[in-house]
């Protein structure tokens, strides 16, 4: 059962260190174990209490490895999920801002900070439940896509490939002109033979 809110009035915001933050401020907050990463929420409500210290009411993003089925090897190192999980916190728990963006907003920058995240998925902590349940796969090792994993698109068939599945590395696939994948370059060498076959 979640702790009963607060006795005292709403405010739009609070201000920590000299730090001001407000409702829908998304926020990194001091672990318990001061080795861990920090903790990652977004600010639903602040309530002053009477005696003057603030609290506020914030909804859990989660890592990977804290929701159900750990880690896999299409999560990037900066993703989150949104939850369901709320918490009243003292502000003085408070580290400081941060950006949680949506991928296609994450992939778009042009320099990735320490306090920037990325989230796609929705978890149901209570039920351990994803939304969405299921999304596209990529590449002959059928993956999800991982922003921090390099993939090249094949000039064929449109599909995109990670270079080490197909044989090839980063490096030689930067210096290519035109990328075709493997089964779209046996493709186009079978049609060149026959070509000439009947030449």
């Amino acid at each position: 059962m979640a702790p009963p809110a607060p006795k005292g009035r709403k405010v739009d915001s609070c201000v920590f260190n000299g730090e001001k933050f407000a409702v829908d401020d998304t926020i990194t907050l001091r672990p318990p174990n001061s080795s861990g990463p920090p903790f990652v929420g977004k600010i639903s409500e602040i309530v002053k209490e009477p005696n003057g210290e603030e609290q506020c009411h914030v909804s859990w993003y989660y890592r990977p490895e804290e929701a159900r089925g750990g880690r896999k090897a299409f999560h990037g190192d900066k993703e989150l999920f949104t939850s369901d999980h709320y918490d009243w916190v003292a502000k003085s728990s408070i580290n400081g801002h941060c950006s949680v963006h949506k991928l296609r907003e994450y992939q778009q920058l042009t320099e990735v900070t320490d306090n920037d995240y990325y989230t796609r998925f929705s978890y149901k902590a209570s039920k351990g439940e994803f939304k969405p349940d299921k999304v596209p796969v990529y590449c002959t090792c059928e993956m999800p896509y991982n922003p921090d994993l390099f993939m090249v698109e094949c000039e064929s068939c449109e599909e995109w490939y990670h270079p080490q599945c197909v044989g090839t590395t980063k490096k030689r696939v930067e210096k290519l002109a035109h990328f075709e994948c493997p089964s779209c370059e046996k493709k186009a060498q079978a049609r060149e033979a026959k070509k000439q076959r009947v030449g």
